[in-house]
């Protein structure tokens, strides 16, 4: 990965190039409602609590759920204790990706039936299925066919 600076000292550009090794560590989503979402990701995609941080206050509790395979990848889910209404989307145009072990028709149907998939593309094979905040998340098969 590269990172570049663009610095105009009238019309003179200085380029900085750094090369940076990333990797991923988690992705956050604010949530409305703690217990219920760290349930559904639980029953719904096998996810579990590792880690908890909760603040001196009691402002804001911190939950990072792992996968089962222990990827190193941590979903943070942030909950603040002020928040008096659902948080507004947008129009979902974000998404997080989890590929599923196993029988993936077996994932969806069962998906289907908890009634949580929100958008389904059978044609190229993907869904989404949506949890409690209105958050999309992808379900794709652990290995491609």
């Amino acid at each position: 990965m590269c990172f570049l600076y663009f610095c105009d000292v009238i019309n003179n550009y200085d380029i900085l190039i750094m090369e940076i090794k990333g990797k991923f560590d988690h992705y956050n989503f604010n949530v409305f409602n703690l217990e219920r979402s760290i349930v559904f990701y639980e029953k719904y995609l096998g996810l579990t609590e590792c880690k908890r941080t909760v603040a001196d206050d009691d402002s804001f509790i911190i939950v990072f759920l792992r996968d089962s395979h222990n990827s190193g990848f941590l979903l943070e889910l942030t909950w603040l204790r002020d928040r008096r209404e659902p948080y507004g989307l947008g129009d979902c145009e974000f998404h997080l990706c989890i590929r599923v072990d196993g029988d993936y028709d077996e994932a969806r149907k069962f998906h289907r039936e908890a009634g949580c998939i929100c958008y389904e593309n059978e044609k190229i094979g993907l869904y989404f299925i949506s949890d409690p905040d209105g958050y999309w998340i992808e379900v794709l098969p652990l290995k491609r066919k």
